[in-house]
């Protein structure tokens, strides 16, 4: 093999080894993101329709702040659970007889719910949220166990696994643009 052919397999060799070492340090950076910042999670049942349904894929940002109106992932009794923030420390939560959930005694405007139920509830209204705790419910009243059970009650801010920053899966649907 001449001079030049074995500088040359030297070159390509330096090129797909520093390639290799990339390819391996940004797959470990990336799966160290995704566990420890911004892990990626399935969504089980339907208590979150119409906004997460059975099967969704979803990216959650890690952290236990959170705000009225974030969806939430959290544990209880070694179940992870996914719901929506009604309440936080300090507030005051009722629901009514026909569902209707009114905080510090104002009705909660709720577009993301297709109806109102009161669904099942356990506890007495109205709750006061705990300082660094949450008051959280499914988006399908009806078939959702959350902050209005004693079996999971409001979560502290130690439960929190972080909230939902987007779905991945499926997809978007997008509307046929189809020239007519």
């Amino acid at each position: 093999m001449t001079e030049k052919k074995k500088t040359s397999r030297k070159r390509l060799t330096k090129v797909i080894l520093a390639a290799a070492v990339t390819a391996a340090v940004t797959a470990v950076t990336v799966t160290l993101l995704m566990i420890n910042v911004f892990p990626i999670m399935r969504i089980y049942g339907d208590s979150m329709s119409p906004a997460l349904f059975d099967g969704d894929i979803i990216i959650t940002k890690k952290t236990h702040q959170l705000e009225r109106g974030d969806i939430c992932i959290f544990m209880v009794n070694g179940n992870i659970l996914c719901k929506r923030v009604i309440g936080t420390g300090g507030d005051k939560v009722s629901v009514d007889e026909n569902g209707v959930v009114s905080v510090n005694g104002a009705p909660l405007d709720e577009p993301y719910l297709s109806a109102a139920s009161l669904g099942s509830s356990t506890v007495e209204y109205p709750v006061t949220v705990p300082d660094g705790s949450y008051f959280v419910m499914g988006d399908n009243r009806r078939t959702s166990i959350d902050s209005r059970n004693t079996a999971v009650g409001c979560v502290g801010g130690e439960q929190v696994e972080g909230k939902l920053l987007m779905r991945i899966l499926p997809t978007p649907e997008f509307p046929d643009q189809a020239a007519t």
